[in-house]
């Protein structure tokens, strides 16, 4: 069963660029291949939900991180190879007996279009094949490739099984015969075309792999390691938004004794990025990817729901308040199965009157509380929401981001502290804009 993560949680955290930003997919999208792309967006459209997942592909990216080596293929030869592997039609096989001396003569002046297509799609492809039975030799005599070892036999087994053992004989050729070119051309593209494109999809893995290690070491990230069990915990030292500049970072330890999450803090004190950094390193570490973090160590969960940029649904004739009941419903649902989420709402109930807010922070809250194998961040302006739930609930854990005021002005540390803040500071950024001034004018 994969981890479950919806459109509003992808299109919150920015995944894959909703909000006209830079998004975390084109964070890590520096593959060569354009399969290697398709396959990157896979990875975050379908994250894992087992530990031993996660921390092999954790594994297997550290391992190439470490070896420090480059994609071992020119880039260009996988347009070619893709558009030559895709063309199956029977009419442009080539026979040996088509070698003609009118066919010569057109491929003299460069008029054989078609013939120069398949035949650069042919050696392309042979020096891949011959790339990867040298990369593959070179790695398997490198201490610690165990992590690597499933795809290692996978590359083998396309090497000892497919006829492709004459191809180092054609080593570094970039001309060959029209024979040898239709010889070849039957083995490659028609009798051996599905064992081709297993082998670019595990260089397309391969792709993703070197690259997305690459990143974590320009960008400092980490890899976080998951573990199994019924019990609920995050432990993530030193998280921070990747694309805030200069971000500051914050530590978060949540168990089952600690799974609600209250987050208060005055407007601007950073609520909304604590918890998109937030929602971001579970993410990524789902996605076996690294994250911008100091060290992060977590329960595997069954996914993860966020509610941070909620818009009206004016197509239904919802209101704003209304799409926020029927998302904490929807919530409520997948949670009620008893699996285990992350869950993150920012601003809960912002949509109707402070007194319905607050009993519907409260109530809702205090529900979710209720179910251990969950956890639970809510941010809210009502403090006395949370103070009403540090009454009920045994498991609540209470932080804030705190203001500080120099004279007239607010300063915003974005470090978290634990309680309950105390800030209302509201007021004074209406007087400081001199907003009454104007209109009183």
């Amino acid at each position: 069963m994969s981890f479950l993560v919806d459109k509003q949680s992808l299109d919150d955290l920015n995944v894959f660029g909703r909000h006209g930003r830079d998004s975390i997919y084109t964070l890590f999208c520096h593959t060569h291949s354009r399969e290697g792309a398709t396959l990157l967006e896979e990875m975050f459209r379908y994250p894992l939900s087992s530990a031993e997942e996660i921390n092999n592909r954790t594994a297997t990216i550290r391992f190439f991180q470490r070896l420090e080596i480059d994609f071992p293929y020119p880039g260009y030869l996988f347009d070619a190879v893709d558009f030559y592997l895709g063309n199956t039609d029977a009419r442009t096989k080539l026979a040996a007996e088509n070698d003609t001396l009118n066919r010569k003569f057109r491929s003299a002046i460069g008029a054989e279009n078609e013939y120069e297509q398949i035949h650069k799609g042919l050696t392309s492809l042979i020096e891949i094949i011959n790339l990867s039975k040298e990369f593959i030799r070179k790695v398997r005599a490198i201490p610690g490739h165990e992590c690597y070892k499933t795809d290692i036999e996978q590359f083998e087994t396309i090497f000892r099984e497919a006829n492709i053992g004459w191809t180092e004989r054609e080593t570094g050729k970039k001309r060959l015969s029209y024979a040898k070119t239709a010889e070849y051309d039957k083995i490659l593209r028609y009798d051996e075309n599905a064992a081709m494109r297993k082998l670019l999809h595990l260089i397309a893995y391969l792709d993703i792999y070197i690259s997305v290690g690459k990143i974590a070491k320009k960008q400092s990230f980490v890899f976080a390691q998951a573990v199994d069990g019924e019990d609920n915990m995050l432990d993530i030292k030193g998280v921070y938004h990747p694309y805030v500049p200069n971000a500051v970072s914050n530590d978060l330890f949540i168990d089952k004794n600690s799974n609600l999450v209250f987050l208060t803090g005055a407007n601007m004190a950073g609520k909304s990025t604590f918890m998109k950094s937030l929602g971001i390193a579970v993410f990524l570490a789902h996605v076996g990817f690294p994250i911008p973090a100091k060290s992060m160590t977590f329960s595997v969960q069954d996914g993860l729901f966020t509610t941070i940029n909620l818009a009206d649904n004016l197509n239904l004739g919802y209101s704003h308040f209304y799409t926020e009941v029927m998302r904490v419903k929807k919530v409520a649902y997948e949670v009620a199965k008893d699996k285990k989420f992350f869950v993150i709402f920012d601003e809960l109930f912002r949509g109707t009157n402070v007194k319905d807010a607050y009993d519907a922070t409260v109530a809702i809250s205090a529900a979710f509380s209720k179910r251990s194998k969950s956890t639970f961040v809510i941010s809210t302006h009502i403090i006395e929401a949370g103070e009403a739930l540090q009454e009920q609930c045994e498991n609540i854990q209470c932080i804030f981001l705190p203001t500080e005021m120099r004279g007239d002005t607010p300063v915003y540390t974005y470090t978290i502290q634990p309680g309950i803040t105390a800030d209302r500071h509201g007021m004074v950024i209406i007087q400081n804009e001199k907003i009454m001034d104007i209109l009183n004018g």
